[in-house]
C-alpha cells in the first residue's frame, strides 16, 4: 500500500508554487499519490477588509512583522491545535538543511511549512506553533518560498517510486556523503574531447570502482570537508593516501 507524504504550506504567495510543483518530478510524484501538495494563502485567515498580515515592530526599527494572529488562524485551521505535524518555519535562522535532514523528514507522513516574509515573524508564532526552524544556507532571502520548493524537491526526490531510477537518489551528490562523479553521454567524442573509455568498456565492475574514485577525487578536490564526516572503506582511504602522496 502506497502512503502519502502530504506538505501543507503556508504563504502570502501560493502562486509561486504552481509553476514548479506542477513540472517534472514533482509532477508524476503527485499523479502517482507519493505526494500531496496543499497550498494555503494566510491571508485568507486575516479579519480585515484589506487582509493585512504585517505590522510595524514594538521598539522601532525598519521593516514590517508578520502578525501572529493570521498564521495562527490559518494554521490551526487546517492541522487542528495543537498541530497535527511538525510545523517547519523557513528561516536563515535554524538548523542548515542538508542531505541527512532531508532523509530525517522524508520519513514523516506529514509536514507544514511555514513561509515568512519581510523583517520576519512575531516571536510568538515562533515560541508557540512552530516545532522546527530549517536554513538553507548563510544568506537572506526575500522569504521563505524558495526555500520551502527546495524542502519540497529534496524530500520528495527520497521517496521510493519518485524517481525513475530507484537508486538514483543514492547517487546524487551529498547522498552518500561525497560528491557525485562526473558524468557523460553521446556522443562518444566531442571537439575531440573523448569519453573515458573505462566507461565504454561494459566492465561494470571496473566503471564502479572507478566512479567511487572519481567522487572521492571530486570531494577532495572541491569539498574536502565533506571527506571528515564520510563513511569511507579502507579502499577508499588507501586511494586517498595515493592522492595525497601524488601531490607532494
Amino acid at each position: 500500500m502506497t502512503t502519502t507524504l502530504r506538505f501543507d504550506v503556508f504563504t502570502l504567495f501560493p502562486e509561486v508554487f504552481t509553476p514548479y510543483v506542477q513540472t517534472s518530478i514533482l509532477q508524476r510524484a503527485q499523479e502517482s499519490l507519493l505526494v500531496e501538495l496543499q497550498l494555503h494563502n494566510i491571508r485568507d485567515w486575516t479579519a480585515d477588509r484589506h487582509h493585512v498580515c504585517d505590522d510595524m515592530p514594538y521598539g522601532g526599527g525598519g521593516g514590517m512583522v508578520m502578525k501572529p494572529e493570521p498564521i495562527f488562524t490559518a494554521i490551526e485551521a487546517v492541522l487542528g491545535s495543537p498541530p497535527s505535524c511538525p510545523v517547519i518555519l523557513l528561516t536563515p535562522q535554524g538548523r542548515v538543511f542538508t542531505q541527512a535532514v532531508a532523509e530525517e523528514l522524508s520519513k514523516q507522513a506529514h509536514l507544514a511549512l511555514l513561509c515568512g516574509r519581510y523583517e520576519g515573524i512575531d516571536e510568538r508564532v515562533r515560541e508557540h506553533l512552530v516545532t522546527d526552524e530549517i536554513s538553507i544556507g548563510d544568506y537572506v532571502l526575500s522569504g521563505g518560498e524558495v526555500p520551502a520548493m527546495v524542502l519540497i524537491d529534496a524530500i520528495t526526490r527520497l521517496i521510493p517510486g519518485a524517481l525513475g531510477d530507484p537508486e538514483g537518489a543514492w547517487d546524487d551528490s551529498h547522498a552518500t556523503g561525497l560528491l557525485e562523479y562526473p558524468h557523460f553521454t553521446r556522443p562518444p567524442e566531442f571537439r575531440q574531447w573523448r569519453v573515458p573509455e573505462i566507461l565504454l568498456s561494459g566492465d561494470h565492475a571496473r566503471i564502479a570502482r572507478w566512479r567511487r574514485q572519481q567522487a572521492l577525487l571530486r570531494t577532495k578536490q572541491r569539498r574536502p570537508d565533506l571527506l571528515e564526516k564520510a563513511n569511507l572503506s579502507d579502499t577508499d582511504r588507501d586511494f586517498l593516501l595515493d592522492l595525497e602522496l601524488q601531490d607532494k
